[in-house]
């Protein structure tokens, strides 16, 4: 056996090895709902939601072998899951040309009658942030992520995640007459 038969070898023994080190059935399993709860605060509806959170798992799935590094599976399902809903967002922005205000869903009467209304006032106000700011931070005090985990969800700096999140609060306590 020459030597770059072994190399070739090894290195497809290494393939197999990240394919099944990436398990895309766990991560579904743990992380599931919470992704489906992302995509409903980005997309507002959660038929949407959840189609966008199962494209993102199913094309994670298919590209497994192709992951550098399988331990940051669950950052690259969370950077599909929003790069989906922006995908969903554009598409609507170009149907609809006209603003449409942001409704928090409600599902029965009894979900209805337990939303307060601070809360209520809070989505409104999240919903009207840029899309940006309203990513970073339902990942921060949604899913408490450090700023370096939201800056690799995002594909954006550490930097430029902390100074988006600092806006985005800002903006948030303007929009609820609060000082920060």
């Amino acid at each position: 056996m020459r030597l770059c038969d072994v190399e070739v070898e090894l290195l497809s023994q290494r393939e197999a090895l990240t394919r099944d080190r990436v398990d895309v059935a766990t991560i579904f399993a743990e992380h599931h709902v919470g992704l489906v709860r992302l995509a409903l605060i980005m997309v507002g509806d959660q038929a949407t939601a959840e189609d966008v959170v199962q494209d993102a798992f199913a094309r994670t799935h298919a590209g497994r072998s192709r992951l550098r590094d399988p331990d940051k599976a669950l950052v690259y399902v969370r950077s599909a899951v929003l790069n989906g809903c922006r995908s969903v967002l554009r598409r609507r922005a170009t149907v609809f040309r006209r603003a449409v205000p942001y409704e928090p869903p409600v599902w029965s009467a009894e979900s209805a009658a337990l939303v307060g209304e601070e809360r209520r006032q809070v989505l409104i106000a999240l919903s009207a942030l840029p899309p940006r700011q309203r990513e970073a931070l339902t990942l921060r005090y949604y899913f408490d992520l450090t700023d370096q985990e939201i800056a690799d969800t995002m594909g954006i700096s550490g930097g430029t995640a902390r100074s988006t999140i600092a806006r985005g609060l800002a903006a948030l306590g303007r929009a609820l007459g609060e000082t920060l």
